[in-house]
């Protein structure tokens, strides 16, 4: 036995998945947000208060929705190994973390990005969510090496790579553009407050702004897993090549949009 096979003590099987718990967490907490944006009217820098909480915890799901489904296809050893119990609970502090404080600053109507005003602000910000923003990606990534080395997995061969390669990517892509935008900030160059911006995202319409390269980074572990859906549709088995050369294409796009944000332009001008 391996030591990626070592096993933690069974878990009840009637017992829901972490990751469902953790998706079902994220899905109250955008709804809590929806609700409180309709009594709360104010704003920081022009947008809603509630906006960016709203934003993460949909994320969130949507990044334990991806991570649950992929462990119903792994084995019962792989699902009971150290290694994916590890990586749940160290996602899942992160998780907390990073929506408490950012629920938190939401209610006292104060940005949690970039915010460096108190000394309590800039720890948060610079070691509280870059570390959990960094144990997330890795977390991804190492989920991404436990089904690249599960044999027995109920995944076709190009599904195994989607899965592995989309994971490491979203860990690999995010790394580059996420630690960037961290440290210089969402825009390059002036978008002036009532600039037009794109609907829903909020990305800049009139300068470059980072937050569309940061998107495509962190949806590489759903684009591919799709892909792979989609070539393995009616039977089909799939071309492990074909995925391939898409984790190439996907990931120069993500550069392409990232390049493009740097020499100021914005995704969509609007002005």
């Amino acid at each position: 036995m391996s030591l990626l096979d070592a096993q933690l003590p069974a878990v009840r099987e009637d017992a829901p998945s972490q990751f469902v718990v953790l998706t079902v967490v994220a899905i109250v907490l955008t709804g809590l947000s929806v609700l409180w944006s309709f009594v709360d009217p104010r704003t920081i820098e022009g947008v809603a208060v509630w906006m960016k909480p709203l934003k993460f915890s949909l994320s969130f799901a949507v990044l334990f929705a991806t991570i649950a489904f992929v462990e119903t296809r792994l084995s019962e050893q792989a699902r009971q190994g150290w290694a994916l119990q590890i990586v749940v609970w160290v996602m899942a502090a992160a998780f907390l973390a990073e929506m408490t404080y950012i629920m938190y600053q939401a209610g006292r109507a104060e940005a949690s990005h970039f915010n460096f005003d108190m000394p309590f602000n800039e720890f948060m910000y610079t070691v509280v969510m870059f570390g959990g923003a960094v144990a997330l990606v890795a977390g991804t990534a190492t989920i991404g090496w436990i089904v690249k080395s599960d044999k027995d997995a109920d995944l076709s061969p190009a599904m195994r790579e989607a899965i592995w390669l989309g994971f490491l990517l979203t860990f690999v892509l995010t790394m580059v553009v996420a630690n960037y935008l961290g440290a210089t900030g969402r825009f390059v160059g002036v978008h002036p407050e009532g600039a037009p911006t794109l609907p829903l995202v909020g990305w800049s319409g009139v300068t470059g702004d980072l937050r569309p390269a940061h998107f495509a980074s962190l949806h590489a572990m759903q684009a591919l897993p799709l892909l792979a859906l989609w070539l393995t549709r009616g039977g089909q088995t799939g071309s492990v090549r074909t995925i391939r050369f898409a984790a190439i294409g996907y990931s120069a796009l993500t550069a392409a949009v990232f390049v493009q944000a740097l020499m100021g332009f914005p995704l969509i001008p609007l002005a």
